[in-house]
């Protein structure tokens, strides 16, 4: 399970293919891709787990699992390490 970081504000411009994402707990904006910003906007709506994040790049991207399965622990890792989301502790959505 994956979670947003609680407590923190994200605000978010887009364009085309990209979006900027200010993190006021950290006061760092960072630049994402469609992948990752997918990711972000379905971690905004509550805690998910890898299965429901797969089945939404799947959905959008139409991508085959086994593409799937080599990129979302990635792109996962990459938003953790920006201080965007962390592991949930919870067992349930």
């Amino acid at each position: 399970m994956w979670q947003v970081i609680p407590g923190q504000s994200l605000a978010a411009r887009q364009w085309d293919d990209e979006l900027v994402v200010f993190n006021s707990l950290s006061g760092a904006t960072h630049l994402l891709g469609l992948g990752a910003t997918l990711l972000l906007g379905v971690l905004q709506e509550g805690p998910a787990d890898e299965s429901t994040l797969a089945a939404a790049l799947h959905a959008e991207f139409a991508l085959d699992a086994a593409e799937i399965g080599a990129q979302l622990p990635h792109m996962l890792a990459r938003l953790a390490k920006l201080e965007l989301i962390q592991p949930c502790p919870c067992s349930a959505v």
